[in-house]
């Protein structure tokens, strides 16, 4: 069984800074939120325009990165490292890192503002238990999102952390269900809020957490391909130059990242 997971080389890229909050940030969000609210004609949960320019596509930002690291060798399995282990360290700490950033632009993702969980021109609806589809907000949808991930993965059945447990026959399809639901997520961020996250100077933060989220759910099949279409554009310009952070850093040290990790105990 495995230690403490800390040491793995999961949790040495993503968000190693943390997000800048403060003051200063609350007044740089509220006045992007005036501007914004402005400028909208319709909700952002409403079909955009087909002239509508997709801000995070410009080469200024896009380039932009936390850390410069090879993120292709940074999501293959350990040698030494159990499959369901890998996959359940990651996933967690993914979970935690897209929460993170989601928190950081949950101010302006209003039931008003955001009507529906719409990315692009893709609406995405909630199931519920009985697999009802539920119509929601996007705030809603995330907070769907959340709820949900943080019971399964604390959940000692599904991931487990004790010595001698043994994950379900189930594992992988729940945390390729969790994948689905975290890149939903991500790209809401990108499609409706990164001017408010470019307000904040956290664009390198999420560009450095969409890089490797794609290339670990790649080198593992967690998401299928139809599902990730809606952001090819993106993921081209950000993983095409070997899923390493080639682009300008935000001064960001290798140190480690501030979440949860799945730990077994001894």
């Amino acid at each position: 069984m495995l230690g403490d997971h800390s040491s793995l080389p999961a949790d040495r890229a993503l968000l190693s800074q943390p997000p800048k909050t403060g003051l200063s940030c609350k007044m740089v969000l509220q006045a992007v939120g005036r501007v914004l609210r402005k400028s909208k004609a319709k909700p952002n949960g409403k079909k955009p325009a087909a002239e509508e320019k997709k801000v995070y596509l410009e080469p200024e930002y896009a380039k932009s990165r936390i850390t410069d690291c090879e993120f292709r060798e940074l999501v293959v399995l350990p040698r030494e490292i159990d499959l369901n282990e890998w996959l359940a360290s990651n996933t967690t700490t993914f979970f935690h890192h897209v929460n993170l950033q989601y928190s950081t632009i949950s101010e302006f993702c209003t039931g008003e503002a955001c009507q529906t969980m719409a990315v692009c021109n893709t609406q995405y609806y909630w199931y519920d238990e009985r697999g009802k589809k539920v119509k929601c907000t996007a705030p809603q949808y995330v907070d769907f999102v959340m709820s949900s991930v943080q019971k399964l993965v604390t959940d000692e059945d599904v991931f487990p952390t004790k010595y001698g447990r043994e994950f379900p026959s189930s594992f992988e399809s729940l945390v390729k269900k969790i994948c689905r639901y975290l890149f939903h997520v991500l790209a809401h961020i990108y499609s409706s809020h990164f001017k408010e996250t470019l307000a904040l100077e956290l664009h390198g933060h999420l560009n450095t957490l969409y890089i490797h989220f794609i290339l670990f759910a790649r080198e593992f099949n967690l998401l299928d391909p139809k599902e990730t279409a809606i952001m090819d554009d993106l993921t081209e310009v950000l993983c095409s130059g070997g899923g390493h952070g080639g682009g300008s850093t935000d001064g960001a040290s290798g140190g480690g990242a501030g979440a949860q990790n799945h730990v077994k105990e001894r």
